[in-house]
């Protein structure tokens, strides 16, 4: 491999023959698509309800002391 100095341009881009053609700038490469996450629980709602409802006292508490 070429190397060039490390204050140098850049070299020039040529497409690669045989290569698929590059993306435009600002598409996304295409990937598997994503799996479905299950639906939160009851236990995982009531979790997340206690530590926000902790969270907010601990805060109120801070403000007014």
């Amino acid at each position: 491999m070429h190397e060039r100095p490390p204050d140098g341009p850049l070299p020039p881009a040529y497409p690669v023959p045989g290569a698929r053609p590059p993306h435009p700038d600002g598409d996304r490469v295409p990937c598997p698509p994503r799996r479905e996450h299950a639906p939160l629980t009851r236990r995982q709602y009531a979790y997340g309800l206690t530590i926000a409802l902790c969270v907010l006292v601990l805060f109120v508490v801070g403000i007014v002391r």
